[in-house]
């Protein structure tokens, strides 16, 4: 018996000094030089290193950590300026500035970036080294802003014969294209500090202008043969910082409501079925727009409460749509 237990003993010996003799040791993989100790960015370009699952989400996420890297240096000039400006007061609002344009840096498109590195470190894992020479992304963004700009003045040249409406509706689409202007122009700065900015914003600030004017002259005037449903068109039109007059001029418009009512009742409810046509009219009574609804008004209290039902279901569709949609008209 101690034979046999000296015999298994033996065997589970041999096999485990096998096993270990056998079993391969898997060094961690040493990791590049270029991730642990990535070149500075200088005078002349811009380093960063981006981690993610994908190649392309390291690229992403390198792309976003130099982007920051310049909030910082926007959000440290302008802090510099504003406590000059400031002496002893404190001005809120250049505070709030400050945090803006920090955030909104991110938001803008680096293309002419290049790859110098990348390396799969491990499972879904992956890291790269990019690095973006300053002078052209300077060229690059100057060179976008140019040509949004210019494109713009190119399409302002024929919109004379335009309605005030539809020349309003350039306007702001335009000022829309150009949102991330001023947050581009000081990225420019801190790429280039003698960069001046001014000229851009002299354009900027003329389109404004003309938006504002044309905002501040256009009226509408909104009638209807149920005169309840004029006040939800009305407080739409409103809503969109324009004035609600009855005037005669080229900026003014009449919207013209002609609303089908007619009483009808299901399941113990009295109902207001109402087709309504509404028509934008110009000040030549030229229509440059129209749209037909259906709306169902109900109520259990009678016709007259159906119909106030009616009134505020148009409202809520305002609501929920927008008063563009519902007039079928950009404003």
């Amino acid at each position: 018996m101690k034979k046999m237990v000296y015999i298994i003993m033996t065997a589970m010996l041999f096999l485990t000094a096998c096993g270990s003799a056998n079993r391969v040791v898997v060094q961690p993989k040493a990791l590049p030089s270029w991730y642990t100790h990535p070149p500075q960015s200088n005078a002349f370009e811009l380093y960063a290193i981006g981690e993610g699952k994908e190649k392309k989400e390291a690229i992403s996420n390198a792309l976003t950590l130099l982007l920051s890297t310049l909030s910082v240096s926007i959000s440290s000039n302008y802090s510099a300026k504003t406590i000059v400006k400031e002496g002893t007061h404190y001005n809120s609002s250049d505070a709030t500035y400050v945090n803006e344009t920090h955030s909104e840096v991110q938001k803008i498109k680096v293309t002419n970036y290049e790859l110098l590195q990348s390396e799969k470190l491990g499972f879904k894992h992956y890291a790269v080294l990019i690095k973006v020479d300053k002078k052209q992304f300077f060229n690059g963004l100057k060179q976008d802003i140019e040509q949004q700009l210019n494109i713009i003045e190119m399409r302002e040249q024929n919109i004379g014969s335009k309605n005030a409406i539809e020349q309003l509706a350039f306007y702001r689409q335009s000022l829309d294209s150009l949102k991330e202007l001023q947050n581009s122009l000081a990225v420019m700065k801190v790429l280039e500090p003698k960069f001046s900015a001014e000229s851009y914003l002299q354009r900027y600030e003329r389109l404004r202008k003309k938006h504002d004017a044309l905002l501040q002259r256009i009226s509408f005037w909104v009638k209807s043969n149920y005169q309840p449903l004029a006040f939800p068109i009305a407080k739409g039109i409103s809503a969109k910082k324009l004035t609600i007059k009855n005037r005669k001029d080229k900026f003014h418009f009449n919207v013209l409501i002609d609303a089908d009512i007619k009483k009808a009742s299901a399941y113990g409810f009295t109902l207001a079925r109402a087709n309504i046509t509404i028509a934008t009219q110009d000040a030549h009574a030229n229509v440059i727009a129209n749209n037909s609804l259906n709306l169902v008004g109900q109520s259990s209290q009678g016709y007259s409460i159906a119909k106030q039902d009616l009134v505020k279901k148009l409202n809520r569709l305002i609501e929920k749509e927008g008063i563009e949609k519902v007039l079928n008209l950009d404003i």
